[in-house]
């Protein structure tokens, strides 16, 4: 059967996909999306409990402010249409068990100041911190809004800052959070690097969220998740793109050498000119083209990398204001009294995020708070071979969180009106990402050589194929999957010789 040359499908309608579709549809591809789960946004996604909403993805967003480059991939999807985003002073608070409270504010002269005075010792490493935020607050992408000075005068100093800067990058590139807090000696300080960040994760990308936070350039959007990801769904209809959900791709077709089309759970076959996925990697790569096509190199990765740690996801609907705490970014970390084993695993810390910023999110003067924690893929789906007794284990951390938040805040549990436990099980089944990953790959000193030299969104061995998205652009993020999306589409615009249109 002939397909139109112009015709592409897209596996999966998470950012990356719904990126790829509406940059394919304004190049004069005929697109269509098919999406395994009944709701648009892949893991950017949130969901209802008794009038409450419970966000899973969104904490701030790179990006906000319009007069930088990466908003103009907001503005060219649609998400930037009627968005409010607000500006946050606190990213992150930690306490420990004498109520000593450490703040990392977004604003850099204020967080070296308290910092330093609060954590004489360390002088050095805080001023290096510092010092290294300071390095990319000039590093932002010229917008199309700006004037040609303004953007000569930005690319000069994109050039300038990697010239004088390339060999601090590349050190901070190669050092992990778990390296960088060997050098520090008050206890607290090191904890807090440990806890707002994942330990094996290079410094490099928490130095440039600062750095983005700091510019006011990352701030939080009001609503969250869903509507954002409407945002994307909407924008791609409105140029004639199709979606169909509850279609789960089981196989990419192929005939001598070439993708054909793709094999849905129920048994239809659709055809298309070229395939792209958007998908889970793994799933991509192993199941859905049968490890047939490849190198050793597109599977090293799954082989050697580490990917983003599954979580459990604890979300409470609390009939209370905290009108009184401070709005963080990613949360206020505490230190418990005791250790509690929760999913077989000692936790000394607990982090809460406290959407008092978001009156969206909940009905007036009741609020909504969320408990990330690192878990266990292997064991979560081990437990869920049996029914029962995995959802005796949900309730038995919702109980467990929910006493130790009662100890921070006396009374709150009478308060508590709902509550859900996602698990990584959880997030497999409805995104069918690889061991339940939040993500995708974490960028290590093993990998970082890939924001000089990206990875292939193609597979060897097989043409009319691509993939966009996490798996292929290492270091996750909402901006990063629309620049995936956005750099295939032009690339394969360029091998069709046709002139890119944003």
């Amino acid at each position: 059967m002939k397909t139109h040359e112009d015709s592409i499908i897209i596996i999966g309608a998470g950012f990356a996909g719904l990126g790829a579709g509406i940059y394919a549809q304004k190049n004069g591809y005929n697109s269509r999306i098919f999406e395994m789960h009944n709701l648009p946004g892949g893991l950017c996604t949130s969901w209802g409990r008794k009038g409450y909403t419970f966000d899973g993805c969104i904490h701030w967003l790179v990006g906000s402010s319009q007069k930088s480059g990466l908003h103009d991939l907001w503005e060219e999807t649609g998400i930037a249409e009627n968005r409010q985003f607000i500006d946050i002073d606190r990213y992150f608070t930690i306490t420990d068990k004498t109520g000593r409270t450490l703040t990392f504010y977004t604003d850099v002269n204020r967080l070296e100041k308290h910092l330093l005075e609060s954590c004489p010792g360390d002088e050095k490493p805080i001023r290096d911190f510092i010092n290294g935020i300071r390095m990319c607050i000039p590093f932002d992408q010229p917008s199309k809004h700006d004037s040609l000075i303004v953007k000569m005068r930005k690319k000069t100093r994109l050039v300038s800052t990697f010239i004088i800067h390339g060999a601090k990058m590349k050190l901070w590139m190669n050092t992990t959070s778990a390296d960088f807090c060997e050098g520090i000696k008050d206890p607290l300080l090191s904890r807090a690097f440990m806890e707002m960040w994942i330990p094996e994760f290079s410094m490099f990308f928490m130095l440039f969220t600062f750095a983005y936070l700091h510019n006011r350039n990352a701030g939080y959007p009001i609503g969250g998740s869903k509507p954002m990801a409407e945002a994307l769904e909407k924008k791609y209809k409105e140029l004639g793109g199709k979606i169909q959900f509850n279609k789960k791709v089981v196989e990419i077709t192929t005939e001598n050498g070439r993708a054909t089309g793709v094999r849905l759970e129920d048994g239809t076959v659709h055809m298309a000119a070229k395939v792209i996925s958007a998908a889970d990697g793994y799933s991509t790569l192993f199941n859905m083209l049968g490890d047939k096509f490849g190198d050793e190199k597109s599977r090293e990765p799954y082989k050697k990398w580490k990917a983003f740690p599954p979580l459990v996801y604890v979300s409470i609907g609390v009939n209370r204001s905290f009108e009184e705490i401070p709005v963080t970014v990613s949360g206020h970390n505490f230190n418990l009294r005791e250790p509690v084993i929760i999913d077989g695993k000692k936790r000394e810390w607990i982090s809460l995020h406290i959407f008092n910023h978001d009156p969206t999110l909940a009905p007036k003067g009741k609020t909504v708070i969320s408990v990330m924690l690192e878990s266990d893929f292997d064991y979560w789906k081990k437990l869920a071979s049996d029914r029962k007794t995995y959802l005796q284990k949900k309730e038995e951390i919702a109980s467990i969180i929910i006493d130790l938040i009662d100890e921070k805040f006396p009374g709150i549990k009478s308060d508590v009106e709902v509550y859900d436990v996602a698990t990584p099980v959880t997030f497999e089944r409805y995104t069918g990402n690889w061991k339940g990953s939040f993500e995708g790959w974490l960028i290590t000193p093993e990998n970082a050589g890939v924001l000089m030299k990206p990875m292939s969104q193609t597979v060897q061995g097989l043409s009319n194929f691509y993939m966009c998205g996490q798996w292929v652009e290492p270091g996750g993020g909402l901006p990063t999957s629309i620049m995936s999306a956005r750099r295939l589409i032009k690339r394969i615009c360029r091998e069709d010789g046709k002139k890119f249109r944003s």
